[in-house]
Formats: structure tokens, sequence, C-alpha cells
């Protein structure tokens, strides 16, 4: 039965958070990487960066998540898919024995299969399980590799233009490194910081998740740039960024030079979630059922 009716009981609702974080993530190898960025958006002011000029670690982004979590009632997203798909084939990698069946689980797998530095994953795409993963025209046809969740399909039919795959491993689009490193870090919070839509999937309490009353979302920056208005996918100046915001019912930000595209898009996203928050539904949308919220989740920010 799908959540929007009615919604669990503790479902989190708008008026929930005092802040909102939008993290752009990175899957890339190594330590420390440039790709990543964080923004916060408080009450009514313009979001601002968090450490703007610092070049985060992904274990980095855990520990500040965490400190931050216990601070006050705050909705972090991250930029990566949650977890592969799992209703169109009723598995996440078919054919392999062990691969658990529900996210949680699978994100401890994939966690104990890449003992990559930082949080790393491209050995458990590029060694462990290769065979499911697309990295060029040698493995063959790549619509026999790429799959999507039921969100995605939900995003396709409003006009989102979803088209990047967890099975996806090439190209400057693919999102495939970023996400199975996202999901060590998910696992890596370990029931301190609820997960939407998984901790909510049996309808548990908030308190039983111990830090406050923060959430983890997974966020997708071009839903927040079409509810602003704008037709790109990229924002790579001050004066494109501030028309965004405004679209988004937001002051300008106040940054004195020109910002990078990680910037640009953790800095409209933070303003788009606070937006998005206050959705009547927005935590229920159509088409999420409890066994989506188990096994493949949802996109905040599609309804």
């Amino acid at each position: 039965m799908p959540w929007n009716s009615p919604p669990p009981a503790h479902v989190p609702a708008p008026g929930d958070f005092t802040r909102f974080v939008a993290i752009d993530w990175s899957g890339a190898k190594g330590r420390r990487h440039k790709g990543i960025a964080v923004a916060e958006a408080r009450g009514d002011a313009a979001p601002r960066l968090v450490r703007p000029g610092h070049v985060w670690s992904r274990i980095e982004v855990l520990d500040w998540l965490l400190t931050e979590a216990a601070r006050e009632p705050t909705l972090f997203g991250f930029d990566f898919s949650f977890a592969p798909p799992f209703a169109e084939r009723g598995a996440y990698l078919p054919g392999e024995a062990g691969v658990p069946d529900n996210a949680r689980d699978f994100w401890a797998y994939v966690d104990a299969c890449a003992p990559d530095e930082d949080l790393g994953a491209a050995s458990f795409l590029e060694q462990v399980h290769r065979r499911h993963f697309y990295f060029g025209i040698a493995d063959g046809a790549k619509a026999d590799f790429v799959r999507f969740r039921q969100c995605d399909a939900r995003l396709n039919e409003q006009g989102g233009r979803k088209t990047a795959s967890a099975y996806d491993a090439i190209g400057a689009a693919q999102v495939a490194k970023a996400s199975f490193s996202g999901m060590r870090l998910l696992h890596h919070l370990n029931g301190r910081v609820a997960v939407w839509p998984f901790d909510f999937a049996q309808d548990r309490p908030m308190d039983e998740f111990g830090l406050s009353r923060s959430v983890v979302v997974e966020i997708y920056t071009r839903i927040y740039l079409r509810n602003a208005g704008m037709s790109g996918t990229k924002l790579r100046s001050r004066a494109d960024l501030n028309q965004a915001l405004s679209g988004l019912g937001s002051p300008p930000a106040r940054l004195r030079f020109e910002p990078n595209d990680h910037q640009t898009d953790a800095l409209v996203t933070a303003a788009g979630m606070r937006a998005h928050a206050q959705v009547a539904g927005a935590f229920a949308p159509v088409g999420l059922t409890p066994e989506l919220a188990r096994t493949e989740g949802w996109t905040f920010g599609i309804t």
C-alpha cells in the first residue's frame, strides 16, 4: 500500500528540521576530493557553504555529519543513489549467491567487500562484482547493464530526465562509484542517524535512532533546478546561482568568488530541500511503498 495513503505515524513532517544540508558527493579514488562540497540553509536565510575552500575527505564528511546531527534536527541530503535497483529484477546483483535482499544489509555487504581507502568502492565495481557493471564497449551493449529504480521511472514520467544508472561506471555522468562509496558511508552511520525512507519502513519511532531528530535523504540537484525554473543542469556563476535561488524563494547567496559547479549544486540543493520539505506529502510520495522503502529507497524531491 502506498505510504501517501496514509503515511506511517513517524514519517518526518514539515517543521521537524531547523537546518537543511546538501552534500555534493564524490566516488573518486584517493583520500581528498575536490568534488565534495557542503552547503546549509537555515530559516529564511540564504544558503551558505560550509568550510569553502576546504578539500574534504569522505571520512571527514561522515565525522562532521555525526557531530552536526547531534547538535540540532537537520535534514542531510547526499547526491548518490542509496541503493541499486531491486524491484525490476528482484535482486541487486542477479545470479550472485549471498547478496542481501534489503538495503541496510546490502550497505554492510558493500562495506565488507570494498576495503578501499576513505570509504571508496572502486574495487567492488572493478573486481568483486565486475560483470554487473558497464565500463565500456568491450563489455557489450550498455542497455544490457543499465537498470533503474521505481523512483527514477516516476521522475522520468514527470519530465525530470533521470538517465544515470548505478550500474553505469563509465563517463563523466556515471554515478556508480559515488553511489557505492556512499553506501559505505550509510553503513557507517550505523543506525545513529535515521536514513529515509529505509528506517521508516517499519514505522519506527525517531527516538530509536539516537541522535536528536536528524535524517539523511537522497537528493538529485536537477529536481531543484527544475523547481527553480532553470533549464540547464549546471550553474557556474553567481548570477545563475542567485537566479536559481530566487526561483526557490531564497535570498541570494553571499559569495565573494565565482563558485564551481559542485558548490552551486550544494547551495541550490540546500535551498531546494528546504522548500520541498514544506510540500504536503514530501516524505510520503506517490508510489513509495514499504517494500520499496526497504529495498530501493526514493529520492527526496520526487513526488
